[in-house]
């Protein structure tokens, strides 16, 4: 177990959305314990909202991982900047953003674990508490499923199927760890079909989406001259998207996440249901809340089976 950790210093990156196509910058800033991962959105007018990263604020979006204040008030896009986040021991931060969506950067994670080292990372001297599984949790849809098992360490397991020639089926079983995710991981791209594109963008959706942020498919193969950055990018990218959508928890998790052909939706379900069954989990390594504004909402909302202090 560990202490809980925050950036050194302030740290800023821009660049494009990938669904909204507007440039959007964003500000990471070091933030006091027990107030966990918060997004303050700024208008043109300068008005702000305060959205906490949690399932209570997830918005009904496709494609993305998206979080909507009780104001109509926006971010899409947030599952990367969360993955690494949660990736990298960041429990407690404060993510400004001057629009409605996250920067796409490269489509990948790296560029944010390298903003997040740029910044500096310190200990904050009260323990982490991890949520720790004791008994399966199972959501599907159809002949999709994500689980979460009990386990001794934090693990996913994702298994994707397409008919492309470049994909079919691609297995990765990932143990989590800071090391591992900059390994393997953070590099691994988003990516779509071209078949699909005017269709998306007929929907306004992935306007900001090209070939040096997104890995694109035609039936013959990769159109990006670059090619790929490892033939089992794919489903890379897929475990990077669930240790994003699994950050919604607002705690580390401690057990195994087996995924087949899952997505944002079904991920998000699963950490619904996680909430919701508590008698299936118990949170270790917990101390009495700090008392912190009511905006920024702290790990003692949860209410597990027991709680264990090791």
């Amino acid at each position: 177990m560990r202490y809980q950790q925050t950036i050194r210093n302030a740290v800023s990156c821009s660049g494009m959305g990938l669904h909204t196509g507007e440039p959007v910058a964003m500000t990471l800033r070091p933030s006091r314990p027990d107030t966990g991962v918060v997004f303050l959105l700024r208008d043109g007018e300068g008005a702000t909202t305060t959205l906490t990263a949690s399932i209570e604020n997830l918005a009904p979006t496709e494609l993305c991982t998206t979080l909507s204040g009780t104001n109509g008030r926006q971010v899409k896009t947030v599952e990367h900047v969360l993955a690494a986040l949660a990736a990298l021991e960041i429990d407690n931060i404060l993510i400004e953003v001057d629009g409605g969506e996250l920067p796409v950067m490269d489509g990948s994670a790296a560029p944010f674990v390298r903003l997040v080292h740029s910044a500096g990372v310190i200990s904050q001297g009260r323990r982490q508490p991890y949520l720790k599984i004791t008994q399966p949790i199972e959501v599907t849809d159809g002949g999709r499923r994500v689980r979460i098992e009990p386990s001794s360490t934090p693990r996913i397991t994702y298994s994707i199927h397409y008919e492309h020639p470049l994909i079919k089926k691609q297995v990765y079983d990932y143990e989590c760890s800071a090391k591992a995710f900059e390994q393997e991981i953070a590099h691994a791209r988003t990516f779509g079909f071209l078949h699909e594109v005017e269709t998306l963008w007929s929907r306004g959706l992935a306007k900001g989406g090209t070939l040096e942020n997104t890995v694109v498919l035609s039936d013959a193969g990769v159109v990006n001259e670059s090619g790929l950055r490892c033939p089992d990018e794919f489903v890379r990218h897929k475990v990077l998207d669930l240790i994003g959508d699994i950050a919604l928890l607002g705690v580390p998790f401690i057990g195994h996440i087996i995924a087949d052909r899952s997505g944002h939706a079904l991920h998000s379900r699963l950490v619904e249901r996680i909430l919701e069954e508590g008698d299936k989990w118990v949170l270790l390594n917990r101390e009495e809340p700090l008392v912190v504004h009511e905006s920024h909402p702290s790990i003692g909302a949860l209410q597990p089976a027991s709680s264990v202090a090791v």
